[in-house]
């Protein structure tokens, strides 16, 4: 690494997967990167969220929030059982503490300015795919109520869609992050490095990579099984094919 640059990993989507959580931790420490961004969705649809939240919340410098954070801690007991499961595995101060994370966080770099956020510009709750239009692009460097006030970002990371990708158009590079947890591009763990001068306001060196992760798929499964989670079937789908559990359905 050149001197003068700092290397910050951006994950997200960890989904209560401790297992996938460990071990792109145990590839950003190998790398000795000591930054940690992450993007949301820490718990639900996976089995351990509480150990999950609580590791999170050792390691990163920033946690913001995603749409299960958003929901989650608001899910009430006429719910559906799986949402009803996922809440209690959680402890009330962890409920509370999802429930207030920040929707959006910006940093300079190299003399671009980086946003980030879980899903979009205009919500938690708004998906924006890989394939998407040019307004949905346009949009995702918006400055909104969710983003707040400040200079319109030059580069945009996100995660929610668990599809790593990045796009540069007209000047402004658009990025996911994919998942941790719960991988709907291909079954292995992903997260991004941003790698230039912190603080920086003069145009230096920028660097965006995409790291892929392999961790033991079938321990993470075995757990699940062993705690009696709900839905268990759509998670083995997900985390053995890649493939989104609404896919699936629609397939059959």
């Amino acid at each position: 690494m050149a001197a003068g640059l700092e290397r910050i990993a951006v994950i997200s989507d960890v989904h209560g997967n401790l297992g996938a959580l460990e071990a792109v931790l145990a590839d950003i420490a190998a790398r000795g990167i000591e930054r940690v961004i992450n993007l949301g969705d820490d718990a639900g649809k996976g089995p351990r969220g509480r150990a999950v939240v609580d590791r999170l919340r050792e390691v990163c410098d920033v946690d913001v929030r995603g749409n299960w954070d958003d929901f989650l801690p608001a899910i009430g007991a006429g719910d559906p059982e799986e949402m009803v499961w996922w809440r209690d595995e959680l402890r009330a101060d962890q409920r509370a503490w999802l429930g207030a994370k920040p929707l959006s966080h910006d940093l300079l770099l190299s003399g671009r300015r980086v946003r980030l956020f879980h899903a979009s510009a205009a919500s938690v709750h708004t998906k924006v795919h890989f394939h998407h239009t040019p307004e949905e692009f346009a949009g995702m460097f918006a400055t909104t109520e969710l983003t707040g006030p400040g200079p319109e970002p030059t580069v945009v990371g996100y995660g929610d869609v668990h599809d790593a990708y990045v796009e540069t158009y007209r000047g402004r590079t658009l990025f996911n992050t994919g998942s941790v947890g719960n991988a709907l591009d291909e079954p292995t763990a992903s997260y991004a490095i941003l790698e230039g001068v912190l603080d920086g306001a003069e145009p230096a060196a920028f660097g965006l990579q995409h790291v892929r992760v392999p961790y033991d798929v079938e321990a993470e499964l075995a757990v699940a099984r062993e705690l009696g989670m709900p839905r268990y079937a759509e998670w083995e789908q997900e985390l053995r094919t890649a493939v989104y559990r609404g896919q699936m359905v629609a397939s059959s």
